[in-house]
């Protein structure tokens, strides 16, 4: 049975103004927590930067936690404290945003790409593993979209052969695995506070770790190797003198940011339900449909929801998947991908030399996705809409 026409074949958008894919959730109150820190003076690493990293590092279950300007950064002075570096290797999933072979790359170790479980997405301690060398320094599982990785498992196998693990978790604050938040069992995690995730800083991210000395040597290393940051060295009881004890970066976050996160922390259960709550509409919209397959439950874990994904069926559809996103912008409904596979980019098939076919499942599921909307502040109607929207193109085009 057909529905009405696609915008495509000239039939009336579901909607008649642009629903974007992604949209944060700001308040009177971050505006106010902003406000406050540019009357104070201080603008930079201050007090407030210091207090997002208690309440992120309480929040995620650990001691120690250091606020940086992304969790690209995160990822860099991680494995960098951990002492990766020429000659080492890194594997992590060829499904995934560049940030993660980017920085292995800047450590001067190989990033090591392997393929992901085709079901959940995440690398599982076996695929790992198996892609294991007396040269690997570290695994880096992403947690994707905001399924939690089978950290115990991963956690385990490292340990047998003495490699680091440091946690993508730019998807996944507020992820929860077998009762542990992520940020909790790697030796660092690293989270993404961009726009877009489940909260913002507007650009920032976050190492959490129970390891003190890790954490002091991320911060150490964020704010140009020096042995005390600015607040120290500024602050009324702070002493002028400082060393420079390593090579470091650039990558602190300041304290507007910082007042921005603290006031996003107070809704994060609100943000990560809300978003739960689109995400089950989704899955109950789309389930009678043979033409897609929707993300299964997350039955180990707590969800957070930063991306919902589906999988079109071309097979059962006379349109390929580019030709799908294409109807739904049609139809007032922003989409996305998430991700291009690593190895299919110029430079990491140059750099890497990993070939079309090397990796099936992350291959298959790239060919077939799309990346919905789904963000706390989207309504019900906007939700119905978006159901609206991909029911409409798939029944329509379903061989």
């Amino acid at each position: 049975m057909k529905t009405s026409l696609p915008a495509r074949e000239g039939g009336a958008p579901v909607r008649s103004q642009f629903l974007p894919f992604a949209r944060p959730a700001i308040t009177q109150d971050e505006i106010d927590r902003v406000t406050e820190v540019l009357r104070s003076g201080w603008l930079t690493v201050g007090p407030k930067t210091r207090e997002l990293e208690r309440v992120v590092a309480d929040y995620v279950g650990v001691g120690h936690a250091a606020a940086l300007n992304s969790c690209t950064a995160g990822l860099h002075l991680s494995m960098a404290a951990l002492g990766v570096g020429q000659g080492d290797e890194v594997v992590l999933p060829a499904l995934d945003f560049a940030a993660g072979a980017n920085t292995v790359l800047h450590l001067g170790a190989t990033p090591v790409l392997v393929d992901v479980d085709p079901t959940t997405l995440n690398v599982t301690a076996e695929i790992l593993e198996a892609a294991a060398t007396p040269r690997t320094k570290a695994f880096m599982p992403v947690h994707f979209g905001g399924r939690p990785c089978p950290m115990d498992e991963i956690m385990e196998a490292a340990g047998r052969r003495n490699i680091k693990v440091v946690g993508d978790a730019a998807h996944a604050i507020g992820s929860e695995y077998r009762g542990r938040k992520v940020g909790s069992m790697a030796d660092a995690t690293s989270f993404s506070f961009y726009v877009t995730k489940g909260i913002t800083t507007g650009e920032g991210g976050m190492v959490t770790s129970r390891d003190e000395a890790l954490i002091a040597k991320v911060g150490c290393l964020s704010l140009h190797g020096m042995s005390s940051d600015a607040w120290k060295r500024y602050g009324d009881r702070g002493p002028w003198y400082y060393e420079i004890l390593e090579a470091g970066y650039k990558c602190n976050m300041n304290d507007i940011q910082a007042a921005i996160g603290l006031s996003q922390m107070r809704r994060i259960e609100d943000f990560r339900t809300a978003r739960e709550r689109v995400a089950h509409a989704y899955s109950v919209g789309f389930g009678d449909l043979p033409s897609v397959t929707v993300p299964p439950p997350c039955n180990d874990g707590v969800h957070s929801w930063h991306l919902y994904t589906i999988q079109i069926r071309p097979e059962v559809l006379s349109i390929d998947r580019d030709v799908f996103i294409q109807c739904l912008l049609d139809e007032g409904i922003g989409v996305s991908v998430h991700f291009i596979p690593l190895h299919y980019h110029p430079y990491f098939k140059s750099r890497l030399g990993y070939p079309v076919g090397a990796f099936p499942a992350t291959e298959r599921y790239f060919e077939r996705t799309v990346s919905l909307p789904i963000y706390p502040t989207m309504t019900d109607a906007d939700t119905a809409d978006v159901i609206a929207a991909v029911r409409k193109v798939l029944i329509h085009y379903q061989r």
